[in-house]
């Protein structure tokens, strides 16, 4: 798993990369958190390069999720696979999280 992290318009963008297991979910879940702590305003989680998510991974963005919600900030995900989003879909996550097609969406959506 590669997390890499960027600032486009003050909006924070997190692209991940490969896939996110119960091997990787610790890592991610540290990079995250770090990522959250400086997080001001708006995230944007891009999934475009992202191949397989586990419940281990979809357990840490609730943990994001419920962090930007207390701080009231925004936390927009975009860019999944096909397979990516029916993971989403079949755990319910697409009801409690804001899933958009694109970058460019979510960047229109964040501004």
């Amino acid at each position: 798993m590669e997390i890499t992290e960027e600032t486009v318009n003050d909006v924070s963008v997190v692209m991940l990369k490969q896939r996110i297991d119960s091997a990787t979910a610790k890592v991610f879940e540290e990079r995250l958190q770090e990522i959250l702590e400086k997080t001001q305003g708006r995230l944007i989680i891009d999934f475009a390069q992202l191949n397989y998510i586990s419940s281990a991974g979809l357990r840490v963005l609730l943990m994001a999720a419920k962090t930007m919600n207390a701080k009231k900030l925004t936390l927009l995900l975009c860019g999944m696979k096909p397979e990516i989003y029916e993971v989403f879909e079949v755990s319910g996550f697409t009801k409690i999280l804001t899933i958009v097609e694109d970058r460019d969406a979510a960047l229109a959506l964040a501004a």
